[in-house]
């Protein structure tokens, strides 16, 4: 059954659902931050239509620097910008932020603690015909190493522009994840968006899919497909990946007995590992993984790329049938043993 709390879309599984991409989200949280906060300013590395930053630019023109295509200095300067009281947004590709810039955000971001909001674009496999070297799958196992950095990836329109507002609103280092391609609008603007709280989009006692980014409308779509089949799952929206939301998952762990998460990155270092270092802690559950297999992506169409690499509701179905057979091996092992 759907969170009515969480005020989804009412349109949510219809065929012609409304769709946005998510970098036009970001795009209008930079104009509402922007608007607030006269401190807020922008640097872009010769991405401003690809990063929909053109919108700031031409309203807040003094507060916006074209940094051209040198992602590592745009970095540090936004970095110098924070320090002296800048609440500046760096907006480019995430295989250049933070592929190219990494040593910049350790440094100059991470251990000075300094308030840069840095956005990756173009992240994930959908990218498409860019190909493996634009494809950034790695992004969230780098940025969520990093002490005191808050890592957000947002799954539409809506929860992007509220991500980018809430990261000018909070101290610190802050990284936002987003796509490029038209995504499903699963929220509204009046579903909660909080850092570090996970929203509960579907209640269900089988297994719950913990997802972020893209996958949490194929999440929810294959949910959706499982109860016509009498398995009813959970599906949470994992938005924010550091701090990740201990509480919402060692509920989902207590309760379902196994999970699968869902994340268009690699299938390690990203959600998916976020996630299993929680339960193994508080409550040890059989868990899968739905992500990048330990790969390079390719060009080629968004659509087939996902399908080819198991990013999708036919993959998420797959693992659930898998966890649930481990779930149910265990239950049988814990059985057998208060027997004997």
């Amino acid at each position: 059954m759907l969170n009515q709390n969480m005020k989804l879309a009412e349109d949510l599984y219809s065929p012609d659902i409304r769709q946005s991409p998510t970098r036009a989200g970001y795009g209008e949280g930079l104009l509402e931050i922007g608007r607030k906060n006269p401190n807020v300013v922008v640097l872009c590395g010769d991405l401003t239509d690809s990063t929909m930053t053109r919108g700031f630019q031409k309203e807040f023109p003094h507060r916006f620097y074209q940094m051209g295509v040198a992602e590592q200095n745009m970095t540090a300067a936004a970095c110098g910008l924070a320090l002296v009281g800048k609440i500046p947004y760096v907006a480019t590709y995430a295989a250049f932020v933070p592929g190219r810039s990494f040593d910049q955000i350790r440094i100059s971001a991470g251990y000075n603690r300094a308030g840069v909001k840095l956005s990756g674009a173009h992240s994930g496999i959908s990218v498409g015909p860019d190909g493996a070297t634009h494809q950034m799958m790695e992004d969230l196992a780098l940025m969520r190493t990093l002490p005191g950095l808050t890592v957000l990836a947002p799954c539409d329109h809506q929860e992007t522009r509220k991500a980018t507002v809430a990261a000018g609103e909070i101290d610190g280092p802050v990284y936002i994840r987003f796509g490029r391609e038209k995504v499903p609008s699963i929220t509204t603007a009046d579903t909660t968006f909080k850092i570090g709280k996970a929203n509960v989009f579907k209640d269900g006692g089988d297994v719950a899919i913990i997802a972020c980014g893209s996958m949490v409308y194929e999440a929810l779509m294959a949910a959706k497909e499982l109860e016509e089949e009498k398995v009813f799952p959970m599906v949470i929206d994992m938005h924010t990946i550091k701090p990740i939301d201990v509480e919402t998952i060692v509920y989902a762990a207590q309760k379902c007995r196994a999970i699968v998460t869902a994340e268009e990155h690699q299938v390690n270092g990203g959600l998916g590992s976020a996630v299993a270092e929680v339960q193994v802690r508080h409550c040890p559950v059989p868990q899968e993984f739905v992500g990048m297999p330990d790969s390079y992506g390719e060009s080629g169409k968004p659509v087939e790329l996902m399908e080819k690499y198991g990013m999708s509701r036919k993959a998420i179905k797959e693992k659930v049938y898998k966890v649930l057979e481990a779930k149910s091996l265990r239950v049988s092992r814990v059985q057998l043993e208060r027997v004997f």
